[in-house]
């Protein structure tokens, strides 16, 4: 039965692992893999620890445990805030998670003193980007106390993110406020603080540029190992693989057809207006594929003139003008993937993943 397909070239992220791990140990910095953008694959995991990396990092508990199941032993980081409810499953799996809210921290707790266990916990500190993380010194100084009372956690470590929701980007100044509030509460409240993470793959270029806070020891980078690519920094990252993973569909439509559709403007099958630029008449080329099953935005062809026009749930739409009539009926085209179309593809039911 027809697919569209997804292929994964595990040599290549080997490669990009041992650059980056490489790269990160030499300047005192753990690399945590980030995993969720590919669905926690256990054959592309295999070739980050082909490449030294021996730390790992989700968002999703459900990648967390098959990818332990699948491969034990491996050493995962949560990184999302847990609900509630997940408190006993994030202590039975997780080695460490990722925190912000007290009454999740003490649900936590409850739940590693029931397993016999000590949860080690990241506290998450908002430094601007306003997603997860206590917001300046007096919230962080409310939270702090109450987690001395919590005796199934242990504060290991502070943390941050940018980029992600507020587009902010890392800074020495915004990074710098973990190593400030490091010493803070380890003299105020006798923690024990030794790991900082200082972000994701943008927090990358202050490590290159040797700029980075003295202090900051730990990166949570999953798009700069799998992509050679910084999104949030609007740059692919130099000597890295950017091209392991290709998407293919087949093309079950090719006509030529005006740029602009024609009649009365109402909003796409997603409730958006969008916008079509006048290209007059064009050869488009229509593949059995569509927003169920990739982030067509996130798609590069990798035929030359080819170029993606748009979307439906079921469709991409390419336009094939300047690709000389090489584009036939039948033909299968290849796109250069980024991370959202990857992390579309290995979530959906209807996309052939493939290690090569």
């Amino acid at each position: 039965m027809y697919a569209p397909i997804l292929e994964i070239d595990t040599r290549k992220i080997e490669e990009n692992a041992r650059k980056l791990h490489t790269f990160c140990a030499l300047r005192g910095v753990e690399l945590a893999f980030v995993t969720k953008g590919f669905s926690a694959r256990p054959g592309v995991i295999r070739a980050a620890r082909a490449g030294g990396v021996t730390r790992f990092a989700d968002s999703r508990l459900k990648n967390i445990i098959a990818a332990k199941t699948a491969i034990p032993g491996l050493h995962y980081l949560l990184i999302r805030i847990p609900a509630i409810d997940e408190a006993e499953e994030v202590v039975r799996w997780a080695d460490c998670s990722l925190q912000s809210q007290i009454e999740v921290i003490r649900a936590v707790s409850d739940a590693a003193v029931r397993q016999g266990k000590i949860h080690p916990i990241i506290l998450m500190v908002d430094v601007g980007d306003l997603r997860e993380g206590v917001f300046g010194r007096e919230q962080l100084e409310e939270i702090a106390g109450q987690i001395l009372g919590c005796p199934g956690v242990e504060l290991v470590g502070l943390g941050t993110n940018v980029g992600c929701y507020g587009s902010i980007l890392p800074s020495v100044e915004n990074t710098q406020i973990l190593v400030e509030l490091r010493d803070f509460l380890n003299e105020k409240y006798g923690f024990h603080i030794k790991t900082l993470s200082g972000g994701s793959t943008c927090t990358l270029k202050l490590l290159e540029e040797g700029r980075l806070p003295v202090g900051i020891n730990h990166l949570r980078v999953g798009e700069g190992l799998l992509y050679g690519e910084d999104t949030t920094g609007m740059r692919f990252l130099e000597g890295y693989h950017t091209d392991a993973f290709h998407f293919k569909a087949q093309v079950v439509e090719l006509r030529r057809k005006p740029s602009v559709p024609i009649g009365e403007h109402g909003r796409d099958g997603k409730g958006d207006l969008p916008e079509y630029p006048d290209r007059g008449v064009h050869l488009r080329a229509i593949c059995a594929a569509g927003k169920q099953d990739v982030a067509w935005a996130a798609l590069t062809p990798t035929l030359p003139g080819a170029e993606m026009i748009g979307a439906s749930s079921d469709h991409l739409i390419v336009d094939v003008e300047g690709c000389g009539g090489r584009v036939k009926v039948g033909d299968w085209l290849d796109f250069r993937c980024g991370y959202m179309a990857v992390l579309d593809a290995t979530t959906s039911a209807y996309v052939d993943v493939r290690e090569v």
